[in-house]
């Protein structure tokens, strides 16, 4: 899984580029564009905006705040200048996304308070087709971005979102710009980035359904795996991410599944997570699984430590709960060592629990 999204917000760019080069001579500034309040010449310099402003932030590795500047046009600048300024800052993001590093974050507010080089790539490129959508309507042109481009958006910030079969008219109905059958109007709408939360010598990074998907069919999933590739349990749980949470719209990222990465090295040492959201008694239950080079050194019961007070420190949830082997002393001894105590045994499992 190599995408990293540079040349998606190269290919979102040339597409609103090559299309508005066609109406460069109309007066922008006379209508509206589609439901927004900003004519189309100030919605076209607000995509530079984010574009340069998402280019900066990834780049400067922007750690509490937006870095503070915004462009100022020329005086004078025309239609076909402020295409070449979309151009330009396209480039710019498309450079730093390429360029980061694959653990480098930066400060973008929602809802995590930051984002990695695909995110920033996905919400450069959810801006560049929402508004150009905007545009068109404004000007009355036509305009269909591939559906590749609304997929990538998608499957990185818009995890709780259930996909369809048109990935476009899905993202138009997601940022309230579209009806979709079966499916009430959005009024409010907001991306999600991938959470990441931080432990002692591990980062628990939120897998998105782009790369829960990639795992479950035997790739990276983006990560480097030490000793090459993840256990299989993690292989299962992405499938069950991609196929019973993502596909059903119940998706949701601070209950979905982390891949336990190693500070000192960026390596990938397996995963943990939750098998969906807290059921009405407060109850959500947890897995996990480490490489086999990485097991015998405390990650999973620092992982599953710091996963579980974070769940319980949330309203929703009353009490963690995991189920383990009979026969799997190991994953029992994790399980206690994290403060779980058991509560249940069946035919085939041990159950333990962990109440805040």
């Amino acid at each position: 899984m190599r995408v990293m999204g540079g040349d998606q917000v190269e290919q979102a760019v040339a597409g609103t580029v090559t299309l508005l080069r066609t109406v460069t001579q109309r007066d922008w500034t006379a209508v509206p564009a589609g439901r927004l309040e900003w004519d189309c010449r100030r919605t076209v310099l607000h995509i530079a905006d984010d574009l340069i402003a998402y280019a900066g932030q990834l780049a400067g590795r922007a750690r509490d705040t937006y870095v503070p500047f915004e462009i100022a046009l020329e005086e004078g600048t025309g239609n076909e200048g402020l295409l070449d300024v979309v151009e330009t800052t396209g480039a710019l993001l498309a450079a730093a996304v390429r360029t980061a590093p694959r653990k480098a974050r930066a400060f973008h507010p929602y809802p995590f308070r930051s984002a990695n080089r695909e995110g920033f790539a996905a919400m450069g490129v959810a801006e560049v087709l929402v508004h150009t959508h905007d545009v068109a309507q404004g000007l009355g042109l036509a305009y269909q971005p591939p559906a590749g481009l609304s997929d990538f958006v998608l499957r990185r910030i818009f995890p709780h979102v259930r996909p369809d079969s048109d990935p476009w008219r899905t993202l138009l109905w997601a940022t309230g710009r579209a009806e979709l059958p079966g499916r009430e109007p959005v009024t409010e709408w907001r991306w999600y980035n991938n959470l990441v939360i931080p432990a002692d010598r591990l980062a628990l990074e939120g897998v998105t359904p782009a790369a829960a998907a990639d795992l479950a069919v035997g790739g990276d999933g983006g990560f480097g795996w030490l000793g090459g590739s993840p256990a299989e349990g993690t292989r299962v749980g992405a499938e069950l991410v991609v196929a019973k949470q993502y596909e059903a719209g119940t998706h949701r990222p601070e209950w979905g599944m982390f891949a336990l990465v190693r500070h000192e090295d960026d390596a990938a040492l397996g995963a943990v997570g939750f098998h969906g959201v807290p059921d009405e008694s407060g109850r959500v239950e947890v897995g996990y699984d480490l490489v086999e080079p990485a097991r015998g050194h405390g990650y999973a019961t620092e992982a599953l430590r710091t996963l579980s007070a974070r769940a319980l420190a949330q309203d929703a949830v009353r009490v963690v709960t995991a189920r383990v082997d009979l026969g799997n002393r190991a994953s029992q001894r994790v399980l206690e060592r994290a403060g779980f105590r058991r509560v249940a045994e069946d035919a085939e499992n041990f159950t333990y629990e962990l109440r805040g």
